[in-house]
């Protein structure tokens, strides 16, 4: 084992052999290092204003991403390119073109969350050429002005000259930093800790299993979107800890015919462009999955193992029938995804046995399948209730099949089964529709909390099945503002 974490902080090279494993990097960059720039807003992954660029070895490609300084854990930077706003500007002063853009269009208003803001367009000035409005407004989701100037930031993203880009150091210096992060790479398991509590991070599955199966109490920690905030949240201490980020064998997605193979690791962008080949409506429900720095830690895995009833994920992978891969040592089983979620934040998930990949079928032809997620706001919320819909009917045009998947009805993520029921062998009209939704209230019966009421989420959950049919049934009739939105911004 390795009793170090190493990683390139710009172009310094740090070694550290002892920490807090909940150590964040926010805390990390301020408290030790002084590295400023790098606020703290919200401390749960929300306002953007610990945003910080951390590039990893993609293959032989180095790919720089946005992530929330604030609920990354320090030694799950092992192996990366960590920059800081403080790397943009250079030794002579002058300013980054990202910063430029910035003061040239007037977008920095009272300043607390611009350095956020700088590095979030920078991580999509490193990886994209010339992106539309909508993908800048994407990757800025995660940052909140709370001077309303996102108008003038927006301008600036657009100002960014991508002829520039090819002079940008950064980018000049990215086979200089894959080859020393290349060199950092020895396939040995981390284990590091503060005298009191470890954390342990595999480079294998094989060693990954040993590993939870010699500390079966251990936490698992993917992205640490949610862990996160056990720690900065809820001051949990955890130990041991073991992180799953430098298994590249678990980042895989592959087409294995009729279904997606995901690796538990999988994060939400590459996830999200993969779902996108199965239906249009999860690609759409992926766009609001947190913020950009959300979706570039989260994972598949994360967000299915997590066991939380408002997961945005798990309902449609209910709905299409997904089945996940679990691992104990050497030996695996497979299981529907419905099956295992038994009660709030417990799941079918022995000692010892963590969640290796999940199975995502593909729509066979003619297939209905419909998602809505309804949330307080577009962006960056989490869902109040979220519908995912999947039938299949017979040559006469009756239900032959039908699968109707909850979140935040109830403490997991469940099927409605009675109003399953109540559309078989009907033709797919209002008739079925009101037929299902009464059965709704014998199939859940919601909490009221800040997030809606128990009427309200029993309303909603008829009105998405509603929704479903407009959006399906014969004639079609959108009923998306999102999708309206953008037909207008290109007619």
């Amino acid at each position: 084992m390795r009793e170090s974490v190493r990683f390139l902080l710009g172009d310094e090279l740090v070694e550290i052999a002892s920490c807090d494993p909940t150590r964040t990097v926010l805390d990390w960059l301020r408290l030790d290092r002084r590295r400023t720039g790098t606020k703290e807003g919200c401390a749960e992954g929300d306002c953007g204003a610990c945003t910080i660029v951390v590039g990893r070895l993609d293959g032989e490609r180095l790919r720089y991403e946005a992530i929330n300084a604030c609920i990354r854990f320090l030694p799950t930077l092992d192996g990366c390119h960590v920059l800081t706003v403080e790397h943009l500007k250079s030794t002579d002063g002058t300013l980054h073109p990202v910063q430029q853009a910035m003061v040239d269009c007037h977008g920095s208003q009272c300043g607390f969350c611009t350095p956020g803001f700088v590095m979030s367009l920078l991580a999509l000035w490193l990886n994209e050429r010339a992106p539309s409005v909508q993908r800048i407004e994407d990757a800025l989701a995660g940052n909140l002005c709370r001077c309303t100037g996102y108008e003038p930031i927006i301008a600036a993203a657009r100002r960014m000259d991508s002829a520039e880009r090819e002079q940008d150091r950064f980018v000049a210096g990215m086979p200089a930093v894959i080859a020393r992060l290349k060199a950092l790479v020895d396939g040995e398991t981390i284990s590091i800790g503060d005298g009191e509590r470890h954390f342990y991070a595999p480079a294998t599955v094989a060693a990954l299993a040993e590993l939870v199966s010699a500390h079966p109490q251990a936490t698992l920690v993917a992205g640490a979107t949610d862990v996160g905030l056990w720690v900065t949240k809820g001051m949990s201490r955890l130990d041991p800890l073991i992180s799953l980020g430098r298994i590249d064998e678990l980042r895989g997605i592959s087409d294995e015919g009729e279904h997606l193979r995901f690796g538990a690791m999988a994060n939400q962008i590459a996830v999200r462009e993969a779902l996108a080949g199965i239906s249009p409506q999860l690609d759409e429900m992926m766009r609001r999955f947190g913020g950009e720095q959300v979706r570039n830690a989260g994972t598949i895995g994360g967000n299915i193992a997590n066991g939380s009833p408002i997961g945005d994920l798990p309902p449609a992978l209910i709905a299409l029938g997904a089945t996940l891969v679990l691992r104990k040592g050497g030996e695996r089983r497979e299981l529907p995804l419905e099956a295992f979620f038994l009660d709030y934040r417990k799941q079918d998930r022995q000692p010892g046995e963590f969640v290796e990949a999940v199975l995502v079928p593909k729509l066979p032809p003619g297939a209905r399948f419909h998602i809505s997620k309804i949330s307080k706001r577009f962006d960056e919320d989490i869902s109040a209730v979220c519908g995912a819909f999947y039938l299949t009917l017979d040559e006469a045009g009756r239900i032959s099949a039908a699968q109707l998947a909850y979140g935040g009805m109830a403490g997991i993520p469940k099927r409605a089964r009675a109003a399953e029921s109540a559309l078989l062998g009907r033709a797919w009209d209002e008739a079925a529709v009101a037929a299902a939704i009464p059965a709704l209230a014998h199939d859940f019966t919601p909490l009221t909390d800040m997030r809606a009421s128990a009427a309200y989420r029993l309303k909603v959950a008829g009105n998405l099945l509603r929704r479903f049919l407009i959006e399906t049934a014969t004639p079609q009739t959108s009923t998306r503002v999102a999708g309206l939105l953008a037909e207008a911004a290109d007619g």
